[in-house]
């Protein structure tokens, strides 16, 4: 990638958004994939390119982001990959901070925010770098991530990074010229310290302001007291003026942030813990979305939205459920939950209705959120996996949404080196088993782009069949199973009868019926 002159919004010139990396066609080596999913990719990767090439904003950058995540799902962690998508999410973050004021007033473009297209750009870099450290472009990628975040110190110490790489990078060198000319007129502005006043404390809390957001109305308060309060309504806490802004994509002030954090570090230090506290749980404590029964090895979507009438729900249901489609699960979720899940560890536990008991069921699954997009109609489109499951000991209500206490499941090991020995077996056998029902099952679906690309998905999911425990768990995806047979499968402690169930279950769908 060459380097662009685009200006951001603070005058630093923006390097190497001009272009996007080709995929090359070659396949060979470690990390390589059948041929019919490199295929797929290369396609994928090709339409990204050509949409982002053509740089419209409102159609084809959203195409392009949408090419590169999906090709990333069929083959997580490659550097083209990830270092195209990052530069897609640089460029809208870009577009966004050029955007001028009296346009999105009139215009609105919910949804969309600056700040957390940058933040996705700079996740995309620094995986790049982690594959790529002897290339100077993922460096480009995240010090214009960096920039576009407002944190230019620290964009400054990657483009220096780069320069050890190759020492004669131009679009490196011309970005360590403009960082240094805005750092030393940022120097130069800050002349002594404020004093402490309460314009720097939340007019909700009355406290100093944490992670401020500031409003088109021109006043400030902590991100999560505002976001609070717009539950109840979309006007500004103090002047009531409607507020055309998604709760879910409220940027940071990122200038008046830095301002409070260097100029009263102790007292934000508190602020900071008392935020901690409300969005990191313990060890063994773990919020709940109750939906599905989900067993581990799985990927899928959701759809996150605006619910219209949230207040017409009692405040103790944790999630509301409108409709499940897996492949496109649409899910009205309780806001502060929802909140306090993507501030801490993105993890929490998703859990069905028992039929028998009419309460929550005794076992469930953590999932992870790895993925978080923003769509225009202010929407969240989410990737989420499955990782291991937890049996309930108590639950109750805090803040509005359930949270469990809880203690991780494992099956029971066999005993004696026989025993181990004959499930390791009997998994390699079921892995050679499922490998080929795959490969039939790709081939029938051949003609069905979007049943083909879920095979794919599922097919990356798979794990080395060396961890019997959840191989077992995933060839149990491979087919559509009823919520109570995940329940189940949940509940089973036996590796092997769940492996001889789930070949059960690819042999009943391959006869083209289903188990009662």
């Amino acid at each position: 990638m060459s380097g662009e002159a685009a200006a951001s919004s603070s005058g630093v010139v923006l390097q190497g958004l001009d272009d996007v990396e080709e995929f090359i066609w070659a396949n060979e080596g470690e990390g390589s994939l059948p041929w019919d999913r490199f295929s797929h990719v290369f396609d994928l990767v090709q339409n990204g390119n050509k949409a982002f090439r053509e740089n419209h904003f409102e159609e084809s950058l959203a195409q392009a982001i949408n090419y590169y995540s999906r090709a990333n799902n069929i083959k997580p962690g490659d550097p083209i990959i990830l270092g195209n998508r990052s530069a897609a999410y640089s460029r809208v973050s870009h577009f966004l901070k050029q955007r001028p004021a009296s346009t999105s007033e009139h215009t609105p473009l919910n949804g969309l925010d600056p700040t957390i297209h940058a933040e996705l750009a700079l996740k995309d870099a620094e995986k790049v770098i982690n594959l790529r450290n002897n290339s100077v472009n993922p460096y480009i990628l995240k010090a214009n991530a960096l920039i576009l975040l407002e944190k230019y110190q620290l964009a400054q110490d990657v483009v220096l990074s780069g320069l050890q790489v190759d020492p004669f990078s131009n679009p490196l060198r011309v970005s360590l010229r403009n960082l240094e000319r805005m750092l030393g007129s940022m120097m130069s502005k800050s002349l002594g310290k404020p004093e402490r006043s309460d314009e720097f404390d939340c007019t909700l809390c009355l406290k100093l302001l944490f992670e401020p957001i500031t409003t088109p109305c021109g006043h400030s308060f902590c991100r999560s007291c505002l976001l609070q309060s717009m539950d109840c309504g979309n006007k500004c806490p103090l002047c009531r003026t409607v507020l055309f802004i998604s709760p879910r994509t409220c940027s940071i002030s990122v200038t008046l942030n830095n301002i409070i954090q260097k100029n009263f570090p102790e007292e934000y230090a508190e602020r900071k813990s008392e935020h901690d506290c409300l969005t990191n749980f313990g060890v063994d404590l773990i919020p709940l979305f109750v939906m599905d029964a989900v067993i581990p090895c799985q990927k899928f979507p959701l759809r996150i939205f605006e619910p219209r009438y949230r207040l017409m729900y009692p405040l103790w249901s944790i999630f509301l459920m409108d409709r499940v489609e897996h492949g496109g699960t649409a899910a009205l979720w309780h806001h502060q939950a929802v909140r306090r899940i993507m501030e801490g560890n993105h993890r929490m536990g998703m859990v069905i209705i028992d039929s028998a008991s009419g309460s929550i069921a005794d076992l469930a699954c953590e999932v992870e959120i790895t993925e978080c997009e923003p769509l225009p109609d202010g929407c969240f489109y989410l990737e989420v996996e499955s990782r291991r499951r937890f049996r309930i000991l108590q639950s109750w209500d805090q803040d509005g949404y359930r949270v469990a206490e809880i203690e991780w499941v494992q099956d029971n090991s066999p005993e004696g080196l026989e025993q181990r020995t004959k499930m390791q077996e009997l998994t390699n056998s079921a892995a050679e088993y499922a490998q080929s029902w795959l490969r039939r099952a790709k081939e029938a679906a051949r003609q069905d782009r979007r049943r083909l690309e879920k095979f794919l998905n599922v097919e990356a999911m798979m794990p080395m069949p060396l961890d019997p425990e959840r191989f077992s768990f995933w060839l149990a995806t491979l087919t559509d199973r009823r919520p109570c047979e995940r329940l189940d499968l949940l509940r089973m402690r036996d590796t092997t009868e769940r492996i001889r169930r789930g070949l059960v279950y690819l042999r009943a769908a391959e006869q083209g019926c289903r188990m009662q």
